[in-house]
């Protein structure tokens, strides 16, 4: 019998086989933003002189943390167009996870299988949860690897050295590290959200996108002029609010000092995120809770929905 573990990443596998957008979608925003660097590059060459002169004058008046800080927000802000197109990929694979294999019959074919609804929903929950984030993840450190090998050759052609001022100041595995975090991080503060679109792929007979979205902006509408409450507005806009992994107060002094780079060169983002905070909120905890309940409706209806 195999073992549950492998037997999860046998299923979590299959739907990377079964949705390539999971890996193609990142990988298409990764070859838009390198040819934005190399787009760039043809643009300033135009400027040949004071580019010459910028580099000069970096290598020789830009300390350690000033380039430091440089340069982890460039990685910073070339990673944030991910972070959106890994939420909108998740939106449609959610809504779509369920819904697809009733729609084209291939539900009976899995039926067939010795998998069990709840292992089936709980595959589709850990592919967003996890998969879409990793394989994120890991486009996002190969596109900073080949956009850093093009800003190391525009140094070195315009008479600059990429290893003093790239390769021995970039705060890459900072950056990584800290990006991993987040990305494993925002799919489960936002896990209210993935366990309610899982759950009408698996109950709506048509137009799973209107019917994700429409409560959404309907029932809180509702209860505001029905009841004079906003407990549903709240709720939802809560997720929306700024996440506990975030320290705010740290990231406001950090960007309000006007001396940053004297302060960067032991700089981390990590000093900005607080991953103890983050497990110990209690409105993490409570939407992990409404995830589960979402599921746990998908599976049943998934079990006991009989659309062949």
């Amino acid at each position: 019998m195999m073992n549950p573990i492998m037997h999860q990443l046998a299923l979590v596998k299959r739907e990377l086989w079964e949705h390539k957008s999971i890996y193609v979608a990142p990988a298409a925003v990764a070859v838009v933003s390198v040819l934005v660097i190399l787009t760039g590059y043809v643009f300033v060459k135009g400027y040949e002189g004071a580019v010459e002169l910028g580099i000069t004058a970096g290598q020789n008046v830009l300390g350690e943390a000033e380039r430091r800080a440089a340069l982890m927000g460039f990685l910073v802000g070339n990673t944030a167009i991910y972070y959106f197109a890994a939420a909108i990929l998740t939106i449609f694979y959610c809504l779509d996870a369920l819904y697809a294999e009733r729609k084209n019959k291939s539900i009976l074919f899995w039926r067939s299988l010795p998998i069990t609804d709840a292992e089936t929903v709980i595959s589709k929950l850990l592919t967003a949860l996890i998969a879409i984030p990793v394989v994120t993840w890991v486009v996002v450190i190969a596109a900073h690897l080949v956009t850093l090998l093009f800003v190391s050759l525009f140094v070195e052609i315009e008479g600059g050295s990429a290893f003093f001022m790239i390769w021995k100041s970039a705060p890459i595995f900072d950056v990584w590290a800290a990006n991993l975090v987040a990305m494993l991080s925002l799919p489960i503060w936002y896990s209210p959200l993935i366990g309610w679109f899982l759950f009408v792929s698996a109950w709506t007979k048509r137009s799973p996108l209107l019917v994700g979205f429409l409560p959404l902006v309907v029932v809180p509408l509702l209860e505001y002029f029905i009841l004079r409450t906003t407990f549903v507005r709240d709720a939802i806009q809560s997720r929306f609010d700024q996440m506990p992994l975030i320290s705010g107060d740290k990231v406001i002094r950090i960007f309000d000092n006007h001396d940053f780079g004297n302060v960067s060169e032991s700089f981390s983002l990590f000093d900005l995120i607080s991953v103890p905070q983050f497990l110990a909120s209690p409105a993490m905890w409570a939407g992990v809770i409404v995830c589960a309940l979402f599921c746990t409706a998908a599976i049943y209806v998934r079990r006991y929905r009989d659309d062949s």
